[in-house]
């Protein structure tokens, strides 16, 4: 049998369309793509492209918390860049959230992205 729950905390960006922040299915969870939105405002955050990557980062971990994980359980990481120059600063910035063993990854350069946030990541966690 399934156990299948939605996942929301209105400590991350609340869901702008038809799609919830993240589904947990037994002990795995799928989270929606985050962009730099300042949950309280529903704004970009401002700021170069490391301010923007922090903040999809921390509105990914307040969704895993919501989940009863963090982002050490993520075990698949997707990033959509509007500039795959800046996978250094991911790179980089990836670094400050996580420690090995890192997460399998994806990078995937794209034309635009929702707000016209320059990143975007989703994945997959394993409580």
């Amino acid at each position: 049998m399934t156990n299948k729950a939605v996942i929301h905390t209105d400590k991350a960006p609340a869901a702008i369309g038809t799609y919830s922040q993240a589904v947990k299915v037994n002990n795995t969870v799928y989270l929606s793509g985050q962009i730099p939105l300042i949950p309280e405002t529903m704004e970009l955050v401002e700021g170069d492209i490391s301010v923007q990557i922090r903040q999809v980062f921390d509105n990914l971990s307040e969704v895993c918390g919501a989940s009863g994980g963090d982002l050490s359980n993520i075990v698949k990481l997707n990033i959509f860049l509007t500039d795959l120059s800046n996978f250094a600063t991911v790179n980089q910035v990836m670094g400050e959230y996580f420690q090995q063993p890192y997460p399998a990854r994806a990078a995937i350069g794209v034309s635009e992205l929702p707000k016209g946030a320059q990143v975007e990541m989703d994945g997959i966690l394993v409580i």
